[in-house]
Protein backbone atom coordinates (compact mmCIF):
# COMPACT_ATOMS: atom_id res chain seq x y z
CA UNK A 1 0.00 0.00 0.00
CA UNK A 2 1.34 3.42 -0.90
CA UNK A 3 2.36 5.75 1.89
CA UNK A 4 -0.06 8.59 2.77
CA UNK A 5 0.85 11.84 1.08
CA UNK A 6 0.95 15.20 2.91
CA UNK A 7 -2.21 16.10 1.04
CA UNK A 8 -3.99 13.05 2.48
CA UNK A 9 -2.84 14.02 5.99
CA UNK A 10 -4.11 17.53 5.47
CA UNK A 11 -7.51 16.15 4.52
CA UNK A 12 -7.65 14.08 7.71
CA UNK A 13 -6.55 16.80 10.12
CA UNK A 14 -9.78 18.89 10.16
CA UNK A 15 -11.86 15.87 11.19
CA UNK A 16 -9.34 14.96 13.85
CA UNK A 17 -9.42 18.53 15.15
CA UNK A 18 -13.23 18.48 15.35
CA UNK A 19 -13.17 15.21 17.30
CA UNK A 20 -10.49 16.55 19.61
CA UNK A 21 -12.43 19.78 20.22
CA UNK A 22 -15.62 17.83 20.86
CA UNK A 23 -13.86 15.57 23.36
CA UNK A 24 -12.33 18.58 25.08
CA UNK A 25 -15.71 20.32 25.32
CA UNK A 26 -17.31 17.19 26.79
CA UNK A 27 -14.45 16.95 29.26
CA UNK A 28 -15.02 20.53 30.38
CA UNK A 29 -18.77 20.01 30.76
CA UNK A 30 -18.12 16.80 32.69
CA UNK A 31 -15.76 18.65 35.02
CA UNK A 32 -18.38 21.35 35.61
CA UNK A 33 -20.97 18.66 36.34
CA UNK A 34 -18.67 17.02 38.89
CA UNK A 35 -17.90 20.33 40.62
CA UNK A 36 -21.57 21.29 40.85
CA UNK A 37 -22.46 17.78 42.02
CA UNK A 38 -20.01 18.10 44.91
CA UNK A 39 -21.06 21.69 45.76
CA UNK A 40 -24.70 22.15 44.65
CA UNK A 41 -24.95 25.45 46.52
CA UNK A 42 -22.58 27.01 43.97
CA UNK A 43 -25.34 27.43 41.36
CA UNK A 44 -27.69 29.53 43.55
CA UNK A 45 -24.68 31.50 44.84
CA UNK A 46 -23.73 32.42 41.27
CA UNK A 47 -27.33 33.40 40.48
CA UNK A 48 -27.52 35.45 43.68
CA UNK A 49 -24.30 37.36 42.93
CA UNK A 50 -25.33 38.03 39.33
CA UNK A 51 -28.80 39.25 40.34
CA UNK A 52 -27.30 41.61 42.96
CA UNK A 53 -24.87 42.99 40.36
CA UNK A 54 -27.63 43.51 37.76
CA UNK A 55 -30.01 45.26 40.16
CA UNK A 56 -27.08 47.24 41.58
CA UNK A 57 -26.21 48.53 38.12
CA UNK A 58 -29.84 49.37 37.29
CA UNK A 59 -30.71 50.97 40.64
CA UNK A 60 -27.30 52.24 41.73
CA UNK A 61 -26.73 53.20 45.36
CA UNK A 62 -30.40 52.82 46.24
CA UNK A 63 -30.06 49.03 46.02
CA UNK A 64 -26.60 48.74 47.55
CA UNK A 65 -27.51 50.74 50.65
CA UNK A 66 -27.14 48.85 53.97
CA UNK A 67 -30.82 49.41 54.70
CA UNK A 68 -31.96 47.86 51.40
CA UNK A 69 -29.71 44.81 51.75
CA UNK A 70 -30.78 44.12 55.33
CA UNK A 71 -34.41 44.70 54.34
CA UNK A 72 -34.03 41.70 52.03
CA UNK A 73 -32.96 39.61 55.01
CA UNK A 74 -35.93 40.82 57.04
CA UNK A 75 -38.34 39.92 54.25
CA UNK A 76 -37.02 36.39 53.76
CA UNK A 77 -36.33 35.47 57.40
CA UNK A 78 -39.68 33.72 57.99
CA UNK A 79 -39.64 31.92 54.63
CA UNK A 80 -36.00 30.99 55.25
CA UNK A 81 -36.71 29.44 58.64
CA UNK A 82 -39.59 27.41 57.17
CA UNK A 83 -37.36 26.63 54.19
CA UNK A 84 -34.75 25.17 56.54
CA UNK A 85 -37.41 22.85 57.93
CA UNK A 86 -38.57 21.93 54.43
CA UNK A 87 -34.96 21.25 53.40
CA UNK A 88 -34.56 18.54 56.02
CA UNK A 89 -37.62 16.70 54.73
CA UNK A 90 -36.68 17.04 51.05
CA UNK A 91 -33.16 15.75 51.79
CA UNK A 92 -34.87 12.50 52.85
CA UNK A 93 -36.69 12.42 49.46
CA UNK A 94 -39.95 13.54 51.10
CA UNK A 95 -41.97 16.73 51.09
CA UNK A 96 -43.99 18.52 53.76
CA UNK A 97 -47.02 20.50 52.63
CA UNK A 98 -48.08 21.19 56.23
CA UNK A 99 -45.13 23.41 57.26
CA UNK A 100 -47.05 26.67 56.84
CA UNK A 101 -50.08 25.40 58.76
CA UNK A 102 -47.86 24.13 61.59
CA UNK A 103 -46.18 27.52 61.76
CA UNK A 104 -49.46 29.41 62.05
CA UNK A 105 -51.07 26.97 64.51
CA UNK A 106 -48.01 27.18 66.77
CA UNK A 107 -48.22 30.98 66.80
CA UNK A 108 -51.96 30.78 67.57
CA UNK A 109 -51.27 28.40 70.48
CA UNK A 110 -48.72 30.84 71.89
CA UNK A 111 -51.25 33.67 71.71
CA UNK A 112 -54.24 31.73 73.00
CA UNK A 113 -52.39 30.17 75.93
CA UNK A 114 -51.29 33.65 76.95
CA UNK A 115 -54.52 35.60 76.54
CA UNK A 116 -57.27 32.95 76.83
CA UNK A 117 -55.81 30.75 79.57
CA UNK A 118 -53.61 33.31 81.34
CA UNK A 119 -50.40 31.30 81.07
CA UNK A 120 -47.10 33.12 81.54
CA UNK A 121 -45.94 34.13 78.04
CA UNK A 122 -42.72 32.12 78.41
CA UNK A 123 -44.73 28.94 79.10
CA UNK A 124 -47.06 29.76 76.22
CA UNK A 125 -44.05 29.92 73.89
CA UNK A 126 -42.95 26.49 75.13
CA UNK A 127 -46.49 25.19 74.50
CA UNK A 128 -46.35 26.53 70.95
CA UNK A 129 -42.98 24.89 70.31
CA UNK A 130 -44.33 21.61 71.71
CA UNK A 131 -47.40 21.88 69.47
CA UNK A 132 -45.24 22.20 66.36
CA UNK A 133 -43.07 19.27 67.42
CA UNK A 134 -46.16 17.13 68.04
CA UNK A 135 -47.60 17.92 64.61
CA UNK A 136 -44.30 17.00 63.00
CA UNK A 137 -44.22 13.82 65.07
CA UNK A 138 -47.63 12.76 63.76
CA UNK A 139 -46.35 13.25 60.20
CA UNK A 140 -43.25 11.23 61.04
CA UNK A 141 -45.15 8.29 62.54
CA UNK A 142 -47.52 8.04 59.58
CA UNK A 143 -44.69 8.26 57.04
CA UNK A 144 -41.94 6.26 58.77
CA UNK A 145 -43.87 3.55 60.59
CA UNK A 146 -47.07 3.26 58.56
CA UNK A 147 -45.19 3.81 55.28
CA UNK A 148 -47.72 6.26 53.87
CA UNK A 149 -46.58 8.62 51.07
CA UNK A 150 -45.21 11.93 52.44
CA UNK A 151 -47.16 13.96 49.87
CA UNK A 152 -50.50 12.45 50.85
CA UNK A 153 -49.83 12.53 54.60
CA UNK A 154 -48.71 16.14 54.72
CA UNK A 155 -51.47 17.22 52.33
CA UNK A 156 -54.01 15.71 54.70
CA UNK A 157 -52.27 17.16 57.76
CA UNK A 158 -52.25 20.57 56.10
CA UNK A 159 -56.04 20.44 55.84
CA UNK A 160 -56.47 19.11 59.39
CA UNK A 161 -54.11 21.62 60.99
CA UNK A 162 -55.55 24.50 58.96
CA UNK A 163 -59.09 23.65 60.09
CA UNK A 164 -57.92 23.18 63.68
CA UNK A 165 -56.24 26.56 63.54
CA UNK A 166 -59.45 28.39 62.56
CA UNK A 167 -61.69 26.40 64.91
CA UNK A 168 -59.39 26.82 67.89
CA UNK A 169 -58.69 30.52 67.34
CA UNK A 170 -62.32 31.21 66.40
CA UNK A 171 -60.80 33.21 63.56
CA UNK A 172 -59.85 36.01 65.96
CA UNK A 173 -56.67 38.08 65.73
CA UNK A 174 -54.77 39.10 68.85
CA UNK A 175 -53.84 42.71 68.30
CA UNK A 176 -50.39 44.26 68.32
CA UNK A 177 -51.17 46.62 71.21
CA UNK A 178 -52.42 43.82 73.46
CA UNK A 179 -49.22 41.84 72.88
CA UNK A 180 -47.04 44.88 73.59
CA UNK A 181 -48.88 45.57 76.84
CA UNK A 182 -49.10 42.04 78.26
CA UNK A 183 -46.72 39.68 76.43
CA UNK A 184 -43.89 41.51 74.65
CA UNK A 185 -41.81 38.32 74.56
CA UNK A 186 -44.09 37.07 71.80
CA UNK A 187 -42.72 39.88 69.63
CA UNK A 188 -39.10 39.20 70.59
CA UNK A 189 -37.99 38.25 67.08
CA UNK A 190 -39.38 41.49 65.69
CA UNK A 191 -37.10 43.69 67.82
CA UNK A 192 -34.50 45.56 65.77
CA UNK A 193 -30.80 46.21 66.08
CA UNK A 194 -29.30 49.08 64.07
CA UNK A 195 -25.66 48.90 62.98
CA UNK A 196 -24.77 51.97 60.94
CA UNK A 197 -27.44 52.11 58.26
CA UNK A 198 -28.18 48.40 58.49
CA UNK A 199 -31.24 47.22 60.42
CA UNK A 200 -31.32 43.66 61.73
CA UNK A 201 -34.10 41.95 63.63
CA UNK A 202 -33.68 39.06 66.04
CA UNK A 203 -35.65 37.04 63.51
CA UNK A 204 -32.90 37.60 60.93
CA UNK A 205 -30.24 36.63 63.47
CA UNK A 206 -32.21 33.47 64.34
CA UNK A 207 -32.48 32.59 60.63
CA UNK A 208 -28.73 32.96 60.05
CA UNK A 209 -27.86 31.01 63.22
CA UNK A 210 -30.27 28.24 62.24
CA UNK A 211 -28.59 27.92 58.84
CA UNK A 212 -25.14 27.74 60.46
CA UNK A 213 -26.21 25.16 63.04
CA UNK A 214 -28.02 22.90 60.57
CA UNK A 215 -25.15 23.15 58.09
CA UNK A 216 -22.74 21.97 60.78
CA UNK A 217 -25.04 19.20 62.00
CA UNK A 218 -25.71 17.82 58.51
CA UNK A 219 -22.04 17.87 57.51
CA UNK A 220 -20.30 16.88 60.75
CA UNK A 221 -22.53 14.50 62.69
CA UNK A 222 -23.61 10.90 62.24
CA UNK A 223 -27.26 12.00 62.28
CA UNK A 224 -26.62 14.38 59.39
CA UNK A 225 -24.85 11.72 57.32
CA UNK A 226 -27.73 9.34 58.00
CA UNK A 227 -30.23 11.94 56.74
CA UNK A 228 -28.37 12.11 53.41
CA UNK A 229 -28.09 8.31 53.29
CA UNK A 230 -31.84 7.85 53.81
CA UNK A 231 -32.60 10.35 51.05
CA UNK A 232 -30.11 8.78 48.65
CA UNK A 233 -31.17 5.13 49.09
CA UNK A 234 -33.22 4.08 52.13
CA UNK A 235 -32.84 0.34 51.42
CA UNK A 236 -29.05 0.59 51.23
CA UNK A 237 -29.03 2.78 54.34
CA UNK A 238 -31.07 0.17 56.21
CA UNK A 239 -28.67 -2.60 55.19
CA UNK A 240 -25.70 -0.52 56.36
CA UNK A 241 -27.16 -0.19 59.85
CA UNK A 242 -28.99 3.14 59.64
CA UNK A 243 -32.27 3.14 61.57
CA UNK A 244 -34.28 4.66 58.78
CA UNK A 245 -37.57 4.90 60.66
CA UNK A 246 -36.01 6.70 63.60
CA UNK A 247 -34.18 9.10 61.30
CA UNK A 248 -37.39 9.94 59.44
CA UNK A 249 -39.31 10.43 62.69
CA UNK A 250 -36.59 12.71 64.07
CA UNK A 251 -36.51 14.72 60.83
CA UNK A 252 -40.26 15.36 60.86
CA UNK A 253 -40.27 16.21 64.58
CA UNK A 254 -37.38 18.65 64.11
CA UNK A 255 -39.21 20.09 61.10
CA UNK A 256 -42.27 20.73 63.27
CA UNK A 257 -40.13 22.36 65.97
CA UNK A 258 -38.45 24.67 63.44
CA UNK A 259 -41.86 25.60 61.99
CA UNK A 260 -43.03 26.48 65.51
CA UNK A 261 -39.93 28.69 65.85
CA UNK A 262 -40.99 30.33 62.57
CA UNK A 263 -44.44 30.87 64.11
CA UNK A 264 -42.87 32.72 67.03
CA UNK A 265 -40.79 34.79 64.59
CA UNK A 266 -43.95 35.45 62.54
CA UNK A 267 -45.60 37.13 65.52
CA UNK A 268 -42.61 39.45 65.78
CA UNK A 269 -42.66 40.13 62.07
CA UNK A 270 -46.35 41.10 61.72
CA UNK A 271 -46.81 42.27 65.32
CA UNK A 272 -49.97 40.25 65.94
CA UNK A 273 -51.25 36.68 66.21
CA UNK A 274 -53.33 36.05 63.11
CA UNK A 275 -54.80 32.69 62.02
CA UNK A 276 -54.74 33.88 58.40
CA UNK A 277 -51.03 34.77 58.28
CA UNK A 278 -48.43 32.81 56.31
CA UNK A 279 -50.84 31.37 53.77
CA UNK A 280 -48.16 30.93 51.10
CA UNK A 281 -45.40 29.63 53.37
CA UNK A 282 -45.68 26.11 51.89
CA UNK A 283 -45.04 27.21 48.31
CA UNK A 284 -42.48 29.84 49.28
CA UNK A 285 -40.44 27.37 51.31
CA UNK A 286 -40.40 24.82 48.48
CA UNK A 287 -39.41 27.62 46.09
CA UNK A 288 -36.41 28.56 48.26
CA UNK A 289 -35.39 24.90 48.52
CA UNK A 290 -35.62 24.18 44.79
CA UNK A 291 -33.88 27.38 43.70
CA UNK A 292 -31.29 26.64 46.38
CA UNK A 293 -30.19 23.50 44.56
CA UNK A 294 -31.58 20.84 46.92
CA UNK A 295 -32.62 17.86 44.83
CA UNK A 296 -36.28 16.88 45.06
CA UNK A 297 -35.09 13.29 44.67
CA UNK A 298 -33.35 13.51 48.03
CA UNK A 299 -29.82 12.85 49.22
CA UNK A 300 -28.16 15.93 47.68
CA UNK A 301 -28.07 19.62 48.51
CA UNK A 302 -27.39 21.85 51.48
CA UNK A 303 -29.09 24.24 53.87
CA UNK A 304 -26.64 26.88 52.68
CA UNK A 305 -28.04 26.52 49.17
CA UNK A 306 -31.56 27.06 50.54
CA UNK A 307 -30.25 30.22 52.24
CA UNK A 308 -29.02 31.51 48.88
CA UNK A 309 -32.32 30.48 47.26
CA UNK A 310 -34.34 32.47 49.79
CA UNK A 311 -32.10 35.49 49.23
CA UNK A 312 -32.55 35.22 45.46
CA UNK A 313 -36.32 35.47 45.90
CA UNK A 314 -35.83 38.46 48.21
CA UNK A 315 -33.46 40.21 45.80
CA UNK A 316 -35.82 39.78 42.85
CA UNK A 317 -38.84 40.92 44.90
CA UNK A 318 -37.15 44.06 46.25
CA UNK A 319 -35.28 44.88 43.05
CA UNK A 320 -38.32 44.70 40.79
CA UNK A 321 -40.37 46.67 43.34
CA UNK A 322 -37.78 49.46 43.40
CA UNK A 323 -37.72 49.53 39.61
CA UNK A 324 -41.50 49.97 39.67
CA UNK A 325 -42.47 46.96 37.57
CA UNK A 326 -45.71 45.02 37.82
CA UNK A 327 -45.50 42.59 40.78
CA UNK A 328 -46.50 39.75 38.44
CA UNK A 329 -43.04 39.95 36.86
CA UNK A 330 -41.62 38.71 40.16
CA UNK A 331 -43.73 35.56 40.02
CA UNK A 332 -42.89 35.07 36.34
CA UNK A 333 -39.14 35.29 36.87
CA UNK A 334 -39.21 33.13 40.00
CA UNK A 335 -41.20 30.52 38.03
CA UNK A 336 -38.48 30.55 35.36
CA UNK A 337 -35.85 30.13 38.07
CA UNK A 338 -37.69 27.13 39.55
CA UNK A 339 -37.89 25.34 36.20
CA UNK A 340 -34.27 26.24 35.47
CA UNK A 341 -33.15 24.94 38.86
CA UNK A 342 -34.87 21.59 38.30
CA UNK A 343 -33.37 21.31 34.81
CA UNK A 344 -29.88 22.03 36.18
CA UNK A 345 -30.43 19.47 38.94
CA UNK A 346 -31.31 16.80 36.38
CA UNK A 347 -28.19 17.70 34.38
CA UNK A 348 -25.95 17.61 37.46
CA UNK A 349 -27.36 14.23 38.54
CA UNK A 350 -25.97 12.72 35.34
CA UNK A 351 -22.49 13.25 36.79
CA UNK A 352 -23.16 10.51 39.34
CA UNK A 353 -24.79 8.18 36.79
Amino acid sequence: MANATPADSALQNPADEVVSFDDERRGILRSIQNVLHKTPSMVPLIVLVLSIIVFGIVLGGKFFSPFALTLILQQVAIVGIVGAAQSLVILTAGIDLSVGAIMVLSSVVMGQFTFRYGWPPEMAVVAGLACGTLCGGVNGVLIAYMRLPPFIVTLGMWQIILATNFLYSENETIRNQDIQDHAPILQFFGEKITVGGAVFTYGVIAFVLLVIILTYVLNNTAWGRHVYAVGDDPEAAELSGVRVKRILLSVYMLTGLICALAGWALIGRIGSVSPTAGQFANIESITAVVIGGISLFGGRGSILGMFFGALIVGVFSLGLRLIGTNPQWTFLLIGVLIIGAVAIDQWIRKASA
